[in-house]
């Protein structure tokens, strides 16, 4: 959001998330976005609200956050070797205005070693990360390739919130340089 040069608050819910439900895997993350905004809207009347949640899906399936060390290890056998899908949804709520969008990245893992697989799971940067890995640290290693926005595998697709928040006249960004997107 600092890039966006926007004064920001971070506020934090829980929302159980195994109770929200979605047909498809995009309609599934948006719901969980759209819960989490609106608590948070419906308490703070005449700010922007902006909620995202991320999730990693292999074959249509999530692979949510491991609870454990055997989770985390079984979530990155399911990846070694394959391309996954990131997807992120963004829920943004202004007085009557929500607005709502998805972004969808691939990413290509290496084949990972069973040695790899123990030591990254050992290190702990495994949890509280949507199928078991963050491509910010060391979870990069493990990537071959990615298709799409880097900034959505981390959790928060900055460029496109960016022109939504344009589209939904909800932001200013005249700044010496800044890119014309009209």
């Amino acid at each position: 959001m600092s890039l966006l040069q926007v004064p920001f608050e971070v506020k934090t819910i829980e929302v159980d998330e195994q109770a929200v439900f979605g047909s498809s895997p995009s309609e599934l993350v948006s719901n969980i976005a759209i819960e989490k905004g609106f608590r948070v809207a419906d308490r703070n009347q005449h700010a922007i609200v902006i909620s995202a949640d991320t999730m990693v899906f292999i074959d249509d399936k999530p692979l949510g956050k491991p609870e454990n060390a055997t989770e985390a290890k079984k979530h990155l056998r399911k990846l070694s070797g394959r391309t996954h899908t990131v997807i992120t949804a963004v829920a943004l709520f202004f007085d009557d205005i929500c607005g709502v969008f998805c972004e969808k990245t691939k990413v290509t893992f290496y084949a990972l070693s069973e040695e790899w697989i123990h030591d990254y799971v050992a290190s702990g940067d495994c949890y509280d990360k949507a199928g078991g890995y963050g491509i910010q640290t060391a979870g990069s290693l493990m990537v071959e390739h990615i298709s799409g926005d880097y900034n959505n595998v981390v959790g928060l697709p900055v460029a496109e919130l960016y022109r939504e928040m344009k589209r939904l006249q909800l932001i200013e960004f005249a700044t010496t340089g800044a890119r014309n997107d009209n």
